[in-house]
């Protein structure tokens, strides 16, 4: 297969410790719905986790590789087909600015899950999927990723200018 026929989905726990989501990806049932969808590589950013995920698939196609940190996931998220992220605002809406296909993984350990909200909120508005780590496996096989709506970032400049007026500084 060539490089340019690769389909990776990338994983992103962002600098948490979110290993809920890292044992999902790493359960023979999101594995086996990932190469049922055509994914070829899974790439698994584990973060402070503690939980290391297995480097091998159930049938071996499905390649996996796994890492702490990184200087920046940037280039992570540019190549990759999907990506599946913690509910952390800079992670969706860095994903989202990229147009990649997007499912987020809630946590539900955390208190006070705002998170949650920002992300239900998306899924409802069609910018991406909404999971939690025990529904990753019924959300991939059950996505089309057509049904996707791009996500078209807002405006800032009116508001802005509203608080510069408001302050007193000169509005362009």
């Amino acid at each position: 297969m060539a490089d340019s026929e690769h389909r990776t989905v990338f994983v992103t726990v962002g600098t948490t410790c979110f290993d809920a989501l890292v044992m999902a990806v790493d359960s023979p049932e999101v594995k086996m719905a990932l190469l049922q969808k055509g994914y070829s590589n899974l790439l698994i950013q584990m973060g402070r986790g503690t939980y290391v995920p297995s480097k091998v698939s159930g049938d071996a196609t499905l390649q996996v590789d796994h890492f702490t940190f990184s200087p920046s996931i940037a280039d992570n998220m540019r190549t990759a087909s999907l990506v599946i992220s913690h509910a952390g605002s800079g992670s969706i809406f860095e994903t989202l600015r990229l147009g990649k296909p997007l499912i987020v993984v809630v946590n539900e350990d955390l208190m006070d899950n705002h998170q949650s909200e920002l992300a239900e909120e998306l899924a409802e508005r069609k910018h991406l999927f909404c999971a939690r780590p025990q529904t990753l496996g019924e959300t991939i096989r059950a996505m089309d990723l057509e049904t996707l709506v791009p996500y078209e970032p807002g405006d800032a400049k009116p508001v802005v200018t509203l608080i510069n007026r408001f302050l007193g500084f000169p509005v362009d």
